[in-house]
């Protein structure tokens, strides 16, 4: 079966050299962007299968277009492909609904079967970014560490506060609602008697709790 590919990146070289890596096999290029606006105006029109899509771009950055892209197009599975490996970057595409999250670096097989794992609807590799970050997202409080006081949801989302997530996509990655995100937050900095996001944060990381 074919995978109807579009390529949202604004360095042209970058596209160029995607789909001459992805010639030979069963993905399609049949558009591709160079900003953010263009790829959701594209997505719409082609309804493409997969976006591969770049995380910092003009107009409108990777993340904030990932959003868009699921909003207009359900159906419709976005690979982020960046030069970035940042832990925050990823947390975030995690919560916003990417189906992967590769490295320009990245070989051809890697980059092949990731969109066709997005494709089907498979989650992405264990071993990969975004398998990885999205087993640290869920894990919950360790049953070893006795010495924290917090719930196991307040650890979840003490977890995602401490990668950089704002309230309202701490909500969509757990499912829960903003309000009920900012009842745990404050909880959380209460327990730990934390003045701010910040020092809840570096209280997690000294915790090994990201």
């Amino acid at each position: 079966m074919t995978i109807r590919l579009l390529i949202a990146d604004d360095h042209e070289v970058i596209r160029a050299g995607v789909k001459s890596m992805l010639e030979g096999s069963n993905i399609q290029v049949i558009a591709e962007v160079c900003g953010g606006n263009q790829a959701v105006e594209q997505v719409v029109k082609h309804r493409p299968d997969v976006v591969l899509l770049d995380v910092r771009m003009p107009e409108s950055d990777g993340l904030q277009t990932l959003e868009r892209i699921i909003d207009r197009s359900p159906r419709t599975k976005v690979v982020m492909f960046t030069g970035h490996d940042n832990s925050t970057y990823i947390a975030r595409a995690v919560a916003l609904g990417a189906a992967g999250y590769l490295l320009k670096d990245s070989s051809r097989d890697i980059v092949i079967g990731a969109i066709d794992r997005a494709h089907t609807g498979l989650p992405p590799v264990p071993e990969s970014l975004l398998g990885r970050m999205r087993d640290k997202m869920a894990r919950r409080r360790p049953t070893y560490e006795e010495d924290i006081p917090l719930t196991n949801r307040e650890v979840q989302v003490l977890r995602h506060v401490a990668l950089g997530l704002s309230n309202r996509e701490i909500g969509k990655s757990l499912e829960i609602s903003i309000e009920t995100v900012k009842e745990h937050v404050q909880n959380t900095l209460r327990k730990l008697d934390a003045g701010d996001r910040t020092e809840a944060a570096v209280w997690a990381v000294k915790k090994g709790l990201v």
